[in-house]
C-alpha cells in the first residue's frame, strides 16, 4: 500500500476515535417542556395587537452530532401559541348589520417540525452552552377565538368559536436560542434555554368584513423557556 494512503487513513482512523471519545454517542433523544409567551402581530390597516398571552409546549427531541460540538436538533413540538389583536368588524343580527371593532383572543395549536443547527462550548465541569439556529415548519391543529364585539361603546357578550378556517395551514418560522446543558451522569444531560420562535409568513387569510379591500395579515411570535433532558 502506497506509504501516503497509509498515513491519511490512520489520520483518518486516529480523527473518527477521537471525535467519537469526546461525543460518546452519535445520537442523543430526549423531551422538552416549555412554558412561553405569544403575541400576534397584524399588518393590516386598523388592526393592533393587544397584549401577550401565555401558552405552553412540549415535544421529544433528537440530536444527531455532525462533529463534536455541533449538532442537527430535529423532532416535534406541540405548541399552543395564543396572542390577541382588535380589528374593524361587521355582525349581523336580528336587527340588521352593525358595524364596530372586535377584539379577539387567539388560541392556536400547532405541531412543529424543526430542523436547528446546535453548537456547543466544550464541557467544562459537566456544563456546556449551547446557541442554536435553524427553521421550524407548523401545522395547525386547532384555531379557536374569543370575540367581544364593540360598537358605540357597548360590548356584546364573548363569543368562543372554531376560526380554523381563517388562517393558514402551516406556520413558517426562524428559531433563534441560547441555553445551558448540564451533565446528569453518563451521557445523560439536563438542558434549560431560552428560544425565540420568529414567524415570517402571515398566518391569517381573507379579507376584511367591513372593508374587502383590506387583506388580512398577520404573524404570531412566540419566546418559551424550555427545559429539556437528554439521553
Amino acid at each position: 500500500m502506497n506509504k501516503k494512503l497509509l498515513i491519511m487513513v490512520m489520520m483518518v482512523i486516529f480523527m473518527t476515535a477521537g471525535i467519537a471519545s469526546a461525543q460518546q454517542k452519535a445520537f442523543q433523544f430526549g423531551f422538552k417542556v416549555a412554558p412561553s409567551m405569544g403575541w400576534i402581530k397584524p399588518n393590516a390597516v386598523d388592526y393592533e395587537r393587544d397584549g401577550v398571552k401565555a401558552g405552553f409546549n412540549w415535544g421529544f427531541v433528537g440530536e444527531f452530532f455532525l462533529m463534536e460540538n455541533y449538532a442537527i436538533t430535529t423532532g416535534f413540538n406541540v405548541m399552543y401559541l395564543n396572542g390577541a389583536y382588535t380589528y374593524p368588524d361587521k355582525i349581523t343580527n336580528s336587527v340588521g348589520s352593525l358595524i364596530g371593532n372586535t377584539k379577539r383572543e387567539l388560541h392556536l395549536k400547532y405541531i412543529q417540525l424543526p430542523v436547528i443547527l446546535k453548537m456547543k462550548t466544550n464541557d467544562f465541569g459537566g456544563l456546556r452552552v449551547y446557541g442554536e439556529m435553524g427553521f421550524g415548519l407548523g401545522f395547525k391543529v386547532d384555531a379557536k377565538a374569543d370575540d367581544q364585539f364593540t360598537v358605540q361603546n357597548s360590548q356584546h357578550e364573548v363569543v368562543t368559536s372554531d376560526v380554523g378556517s381563517q388562517y393558514r395551514f402551516t406556520r413558517e418560522s426562524l428559531i433563534l436560542g441560547a441555553g445551558v446543558e448540564y451533565l446528569l451522569g453518563g451521557s445523560t444531560f439536563i438542558t434549560a434555554g431560552i428560544r425565540f420562535d420568529n414567524n415570517f409568513i402571515d398566518i391569517m387569510k381573507d379579507q376584511n368584513k367591513v372593508d374587502s379591500s383590506v387583506e388580512q395579515k398577520g404573524i404570531a411570535n412566540l419566546l418559551e423557556l424550555q427545559i429539556g433532558l437528554l439521553f
